[in-house]
């Protein structure tokens, strides 16, 4: 992280669940962040409970709102872009397509003009999702040379997003300028997620509550994962390609093991404890839902020498114990804090042990 300290970066969508983490990760690294997002209208949001708000330039707005956008790119000369503004939730895509298709596709048309019209910027980021793909509902993985073409409003507005990237790339900063990358990522689950319709946050509700936790499609594929272990992956590639256009391009983040959503959920009821279960939930309401989603993750293992540190056992474990804390009235920063620190010793002690058992 040494790479970050004293340098400008902008997150859009800072205040959402993975924006937070994103700015709080960098924040410790000593890094100026400046963050652009329409603000969290959650009752529980996990970027109040964190406390960043008053230690980073804090900006309100609509990613649709390019002469905004444009001042803040003058006025705060970010010199990396992490892109995570978005419209996220599947369901919603379906209740109001139309905002979903402004949000994620003219928001990352807005950011790459910015980034086209400011020479401040050297390396960015654009965040979408493994729902990019055409789904053929097979049983391996997607690699990025696979064709694009998401389902759903949500879905295909980030394959949209994808190509509104790359026709960037190509037609303004072939010259290197500024280098550009994707990341598209599995399930991201964390302490402080308070979406709606995802199945990490519905277990901690429920938990909360004491009922029993619905689960749409307990059979359903997913690739899930600890949010710091994907967001240590976007920070590699951003900081890898700024100025290197050899490591710029398309890049899939997940885990090495997908489970079904039943899977998962009964590791969470035991790691939690206190007797709670889970029943399937009526899905007459519920639009199209992928059965299988998988991703080969090669490329960032072969490139970037990646490795998983968290299993999905570890990523349960972590949410239990952040969620119980929260609920108790303890300490979120701090608790951040000490997850950001376990992961970055773990990933440490794993490398090496592996270096010393590739010796031996």
């Amino acid at each position: 992280m040494d790479f970050y300290r004293g340098r400008r970066v902008l997150i859009t969508g800072h205040t959402g669940f993975k924006g937070t983490w994103l700015a709080k990760i960098l924040i410790n690294s000593g890094t100026k962040v400046i963050g652009f997002s329409r603000g969290s209208k959650k009752e529980l949001s996990l970027f109040e409970l964190s406390g960043i708000k008053d230690k980073i330039v804090h900006i309100e707005g609509d990613i649709r709102d390019l002469e905004l956008l444009k001042q803040v790119f003058e006025s705060w000369n970010p010199e990396i872009v992490f892109h995570l503004a978005a419209q996220p939730i599947v369901g919603e895509s379906y209740k109001n397509p139309v905002n979903t298709f402004e949000t994620n596709v003219m928001g990352t048309v807005n950011i790459m003009e910015c980034v086209r019209l400011y020479p401040c910027v050297k390396s960015v980021l654009n965040v979408t999702t493994d729902k990019v793909y055409l789904n053929n509902e097979w049983m391996w993985g997607y690699r990025e040379n696979e064709p694009l073409d998401g389902y759903e409003p949500y879905s295909n507005s980030k394959s949209c997003s994808e190509l509104v990237t790359h026709c960037y790339k190509n037609s303004f900063f072939a010259d290197g300028r500024v280098t550009v990358s994707t990341a598209r990522a599995g399930n991201v689950i964390g302490g402080g997620d308070f979406s709606k319709n995802r199945i990490i946050p519905d277990c901690v509700k429920a938990a909360k509550n004491g009922e029993a936790i619905e689960v749409r499609n307990p059979n359903s594929i997913r690739p899930y994962q600890h949010v710091i272990e994907a967001l240590m992956i976007y920070l590699k590639i951003a900081e890898k390609q700024y100025g290197n256009k050899e490591y710029e391009g398309c890049y899939n983040v997940g885990p090495d093991e997908c489970v079904t959503t039943g899977e998962l959920v009964n590791i969470f009821c035991k790691c939690w404890g206190e007797g709670i279960s889970w029943t399937t939930a009526d899905t007459n309401n519920i639009g199209h839902e992928a059965e299988c989603l998988k991703l080969d993750c090669s490329k960032i293992k072969s490139i970037f020498g990646w490795k998983q540190c968290w299993n999905v056992e570890e990523c349960i474990k972590r949410i239990c114990e952040f969620s119980k804390i929260m609920f108790a009235g303890g300490d979120i920063s701090a608790e951040m804090d000490k997850e950001i620190a376990d992961f970055m010793e773990d990933e440490r002690r794993k490398v090496k042990y592996e270096r010393r058992m590739w010796f031996e």
